[in-house]
Order: C-alpha cells, then structure tokens, then sequence
C-alpha cells in the first residue's frame, strides 16, 4: 500500500537487453543456465522503487515480496554488466544483511534517486536525539 506523500520513481521488471544478452548466450550449451535464469527474471520478477521504500517481488512465480525502508540502507554498491545498459545493485542494511537486485536498466539514475532520498531522510529531524524537553515515563 502506498502512502498519499510516497511517490513512485520506477515499477517494472528487469532489463530487456539481458534476456537478450542471455538468449544470444544460449546458442552455446554452456549459457544455456543463464538463459534460463534471464527468463525467469524477466518472467516473474518486479521492482517497485518509491521516495521511501523499495519492493522487490520475485522468487518462483513471483512468490516472494521483499520491502526495504530507505532508511535502513546504509549503502549501495553497484556494478554495470551487459557493456553498460544494465546494472547490479546491492543494498547494504543497517544490520548488515543484504538485498540483490539484478538486471537493472538505468541503474545509475536509480542508485542516485535512492541515495538522494536516502540523505533527505537522514536530515530530517530526529526526535529521538533532541534534548531539552520533559518527556512523561
């Protein structure tokens, strides 16, 4: 459920130009498994990025929903494959634990929107730290 204030940067599946690497890769026997696993993202996998989250729903038959809050990422690491027009993205957790997404299209423009929202989230005030105040126990 979205919230009336959370605005969607980007909701779609993977990048086309993967399963196309990945079916040209299947001419030899040897990419025949990442053809496979290109299909099955391409078939069943789902990014939703927003201004405060990010859903990924994927697994076998798109099973499995994971949600991360914007602010439990402390960072993203991200390397470019198929010569550039895709990308990998790693989320690394406050607690340590990380979160894979494949097959991004434009993942540059998305690690800087994430990592923008990121910054807006940690500047504004935390209640938590202000001193001063009376609090009831």
């Amino acid at each position: 459920m979205i919230n009336m204030n959370e605005e969607t940067f980007y909701e779609g599946g993977p990048a086309k130009s993967d399963l196309a690497v990945n079916l040209i890769a299947a001419l030899t026997i040897l990419g025949l498994p990442f053809t496979f696993a290109a299909v099955v993202r391409s078939l069943w996998l789902r990014y939703k990025i927003t201004n405060k989250r990010i859903t990924i729903e994927g697994g076998w038959f798109g099973k499995n929903k994971t949600q991360v809050s914007l602010s439990n990422i402390v960072e993203i690491r991200s390397i470019p494959r198929g010569f550039g027009s895709y990308g990998d993205m790693v989320l690394i957790l406050n607690d340590g634990s990380k979160v894979e997404m494949k097959s991004l299209a434009l993942f540059r423009d998305k690690q800087k929107f994430i990592e923008e929202n990121m910054l807006k989230r940690t500047q504004t005030l935390n209640l938590n730290e202000v001193e001063g105040f009376a609090t009831k126990s």
